[in-house]
């Protein structure tokens, strides 16, 4: 029996992950679970899967749970808790689902302690990824893609055994507004832009989806995940979110993995690999989908994406920076302090006067990320002044 640790437990990932692992007791015991803030949920969770550790980032959440009294399991706090909770000795594959670049250093930690990792925060890899990978690599763990569409690639490149790849393809649903005109995208809420036509997520990746920054933060993680140069990493817009990846290969055969759009099914495959079991994810029924749609991404109308390709290019601490400045970004927009559009404008800025480190250390991009943070979050005063 595997002791899994779930980072996010509350959120969108880690609750459909629960309910993977609810399925399946003879194999996964939960031994740890972290959240944010979100004290009922996680106390129910806490009861249900009895963990060793739980552990919250706020500290008033953690004295609400603390006075609770949930037996059996110890509650810790912040940082230091969800370090501990990754490097216990009955632990061994870590789930983080922890939204933006807090999720770096329980991954880092997770690693060094010699933890395989089921992924889900991509901003682990769009803004530490040399670290994290390179740290991966020395101490012979896996980083298993949770991402629909990593873990389709994954998925894809079994059967050659990562021979003979040429091209890796990425699909995006194309979000709320992909028919939007420029004028309209100006004039969007916040409302309109958490309606996602087919994926159920949290605020901060249904946003990104939206401006389809979310597609270029799976650029620059496919680049790591994949060993894959960014000329070699495609994106095409799939509205029916039906086949979540595809790979091409040397010979002109395209792979792809198809499915609905359930994240249990990528969430399983990550915990279960390399076996397949039954899962509660419905079968898929070409016929009754009837049409699959492609198309071009617009750039023009959706910067993101190629600011992503930019700082991917730009290489070192850029995709840090394009990371940092995209989640203040966000986060105000969902506060209603700045425009749709003023998001790609604000990582455009960061970008350019940002002055890249070439081989960073953790650290580097520790106080690359604080810097950044720090400078658009002036940038938005000044936009509300």
């Amino acid at each position: 029996m595997l002791g899994i640790v779930i980072l996010g437990s509350t959120g969108s990932i880690g609750t459909q992950a629960l309910d993977v692992i609810s399925r399946m007791p003879d194999r996964f015991r939960v031994m740890g679970l972290a959240a944010g803030r979100n004290v009922d949920l996680l106390e129910s969770q806490i009861r249900k899967f009895q963990p060793a550790v739980a552990s919250l980032a706020i500290a008033s959440a953690v004295d609400e749970l603390r006075s609770r009294q949930v037996p059996g399991t110890e509650i810790l706090s912040g940082h230091t808790g969800l370090d501990e909770m990754v490097r216990r000795d009955d632990v061994h594959l870590v789930l983080n689902a922890i939204v933006g670049a807090d999720g770096i250093a329980p991954t880092l930690a997770a690693i060094q302690a010699g933890k395989d990792v089921a992924l889900a925060n991509k901003e682990t890899l769009v803004a530490a990824g040399s670290v994290i990978m390179a740290a991966a690599k020395e101490q012979r763990v896996r980083v298993l893609p949770v991402d629909s569409e990593h873990n389709a690639i994954f998925q894809c490149l079994q059967s050659t055994n990562g021979k003979y790849l040429r091209k890796i393809i990425l699909t995006a649903s194309g979000g709320p507004f992909r028919q939007s005109s420029l004028g309209e995208l100006e004039k969007v809420t916040v409302e309109q832009a958490l309606a996602h036509p087919t994926w159920n997520m949290g605020g901060k990746v249904t946003i990104d989806s939206a401006t389809l920054m979310n597609k270029g933060l799976e650029v620059i993680e496919a680049y790591w995940l994949f060993a894959v140069p960014a000329k070699k990493i495609e994106v095409v817009v799939h509205p029916q979110s039906i086949i979540h990846s595809l790979v091409e290969l040397t010979d002109g055969s395209v792979l792809a993995q198809l499915g609905v759009a359930d994240m249990r099914l990528p969430i399983q495959y990550a915990l279960t690999y390399p076996e397949r079991l039954p899962s509660p994810v419905r079968t898929l029924s070409l016929a009754e989908v009837g049409n699959l749609e492609f198309e071009r991404p617009d750039t023009e109308r959706f910067p993101c994406l190629s600011l992503a390709y930019k700082a991917l290019e730009a290489g070192g601490t850029y995709p840090t920076a394009l990371n940092a400045a995209n989640e203040v970004a966000v986060e105000a927009f969902l506060r209603e302090q700045i425009g749709f559009m003023d998001i790609p404008r604000l990582v455009s800025d960061a970008l350019e006067r940002h002055r890249g480190v070439s081989n960073p250390d953790i650290q580097d991009i520790l106080e690359i990320d604080a810097a950044v943070r720090r400078d658009c979050t002036i940038d938005i005063r000044q936009l509300g002044s």
